[in-house]
């Protein structure tokens, strides 16, 4: 099986089926910078996510909304919010995004396996996967800074129960710890926008 064919059922086998709350805690290190709080995730069928970082006294102090590929932070927020490829994995989403050409497959067993994409100016992305979902993704960029997403996803559950989030060059952490799963009705076409 070559790259494209498996990225492609990984692609399936974690396309969002719903409208679904998540709630979470997180913790957030970075060089002088140690914060925490709970998160609310909405997340909509195919290709749809909001994300919002409350600290513990419930100020909010991250949000963005990703549509497809277009991830949109408003305007003021902090940068600590992963690029789209890696919040859509911090999800239990396969979806590499834009620019991604299939460099290589490697099957490592029936249940393992590994695929790699050649990113559009630089670098690399490779994704490992467990029986087609993913479990680990990092992204090498043509500067040579790494970032990775590593996931904690219980068979048979459609969320990670832990997502971390490392980007290497600003030695910044960003880990998600689910609590809480909700499959709601479908949101309305606002929540896409954090900034309006």
């Amino acid at each position: 099986m070559d790259a494209g064919q498996l990225g492609q059922q990984a692609e399936r086998a974690s396309v969002l089926d719903g409208s679904y709350r998540l709630v979470f805690q997180w913790t957030l290190n970075e060089p002088g910078v140690r914060i925490s709080g709970r998160g609310v995730a909405r997340v909509e069928g195919p290709y749809r996510a909001r994300l919002d970082l409350f600290t513990s006294n419930g100020e909010r102090i991250a949000a963005a909304a990703l549509v497809d590929d277009d991830l949109r932070i408003p305007s003021g927020m902090p940068n600590i919010i992963p690029m789209s490829s890696m919040l859509w994995a911090s999800l239990g989403v396969f979806r590499p995004g834009p620019g991604m050409a299939p460099a290589g497959a490697t099957l490592d067993g029936p249940e393992r396996s590994q695929i790699r994409y050649r990113v559009a100016g630089g670098g690399e992305l490779r994704a490992d996967l467990l029986r087609r979902k993913l479990e680990h993704m990092e992204m090498r960029g043509a500067d040579g800074v790494r970032q990775e997403v590593r996931l904690n996803l219980p068979v048979g559950e459609r969320f990670p129960r832990e997502a971390v989030y490392r980007h290497h060059g600003d030695v910044r952490e960003l880990r998600m710890t689910l609590e809480q799963v909700e499959h709601v009705e479908t949101y309305p076409s606002d929540v896409w926008n954090p900034g309006a």
